[in-house]
C-alpha cells in the first residue's frame, strides 16, 4: 500500500529544520562526513535531513542535536513559508 505524501505545511516545517542543521553544522565548521561520524550516521542521511528530503528519526535528530550542541524543542513557531 502505497504511503501518502505530507502535506504542504509538514514539508515546510522539514525544511525548516533541515536548513537550520546545516546552519549550526556549518557555524562548527563541520562536514556533512564528520557530523554523521560523530552522530553515528551516514553522510547520505545527514545530507537527506539537510534537504529536507527525509524525516529524522527521533533518535537520530537526538544525536544530530548532541554533537551540534542543539537544544531539541519539540513545537516551536511556525516557520514563516
Amino acid at each position: 500500500m502505497p504511503s501518502v505524501p505530507p502535506p504542504d505545511w509538514v514539508l515546510v516545517r522539514r525544511r525548516a529544520l533541515g536548513d537550520r542543521i546545516r546552519e549550526v553544522r556549518r557555524e562548527r565548521k563541520l562536514s556533512q562526513e564528520r557530523l554523521a561520524e560523530l552522530a553515528g550516521l551516514d553522510r547520505q542521511a545527514v545530507n537527506r535531513i539537510e534537504q529536507g528530503h527525509q524525516s529524522p528519526v527521533l533518535d537520530n535528530l537526538i544525536r544530530l542535536a548532541v554533537v551540534l550542541e542543539m537544544e531539541v524543542v519539540l513545537a516551536g513557531p511556525v516557520p514563516e513559508e
